[in-house]
């Protein structure tokens, strides 16, 4: 018999209003160790607030949110920095976190950043800044890691580069994911089940069938749907935005 993977993160019926506006409401998903999440959805659709809401930033909500892990990785969709700051790699990791040299190599070597360890923050890569982001999430090997649209800044090729990236995180930690993503095709390959939010959960389940909801169609379109057959199969090579395969 095969053991059921643990809950990390039961949200029932959740939601949060501001000023009698509700920005989320009756949201429900749960996130298990080894399994990831992707919340999908046009801007202001609620989930970043979401994310919010399961992290326990927001604490006048309603619903229901449960953790089941202390073990926690977050990183954010929008973070301040000040570039003048002479600040490396290294420094970064250490800002509001105590840990070892093994933490921090070991983090970096899984997100391949770790020959960047001594490199100034400002000289990086859009796509070695995201990865330095998720390293700092991940050096004390959470079991649950929230990235809030981790491929911000990225060109396409990056984006299935992290996604590819997100999903080896999750088999070697053997952590659950909640990742949020406002495209579904790309994210294809990497996800076991997604949330499609517009204010409201419009339609949940399988990639493969929440792409075939009218509701999905509605906010992405036909194209989005036909596309994403393109990003089913595993990746030995890249595809150009009009599907096409790029060669090496």
């Amino acid at each position: 018999m095969i053991k059921e993977n643990k809950i990390l993160l039961k949200v029932e019926e959740a939601g949060v209003s501001f000023n009698n506006k509700s920005l989320v409401s009756g949201v429900s998903l749960q996130v298990r160790k080894g399994e990831i999440v992707t919340l999908i959805g046009p801007n202001g659709s609620g989930k970043s607030t979401t994310a919010k809401i399961a992290l326990g930033i927001y604490k006048n909500i309603d619903g229901k949110v449960q953790k089941f892990t202390d073990k926690v990785g977050y990183v954010p969709q929008k973070i301040s920095i000040d570039w003048t700051l002479p600040i490396r790699v290294i420094d970064f990791m250490l800002l509001t976190e105590n840990l070892s040299n093994d933490q921090i190599n070991v983090a970096l070597n899984l997100t391949g950043v770790e020959h960047l360890k001594d490199k100034g923050l400002s000289n990086l890569s859009g796509g070695e800044f995201q990865r330095v982001l998720i390293a700092r999430a991940i050096a004390k090997q959470p079991e649950l890691l929230v990235l809030d649209e981790p491929v911000q800044g990225v060109d396409f090729k990056g984006e299935i580069a992290l996604y590819a990236l997100i999903k080896k995180i999750s088999e070697t930690l053997n952590c659950g994911i909640l990742l949020i993503s406002h495209d579904l095709h790309v994210v294809m390959s990497a996800t076991d089940f997604v949330v499609c939010l517009n204010g409201h959960v419009c339609c949940s389940g399988k990639p493969q069938l929440v792409v075939q909801n009218e509701k999905y169609k509605e906010l992405f379109g036909d194209r989005a749907s036909n596309i994403l057959s393109l990003y089913e199969h595993k990746h030995d090579h890249t595809h150009s935005q009009d599907g096409t395969i790029n060669k090496e």
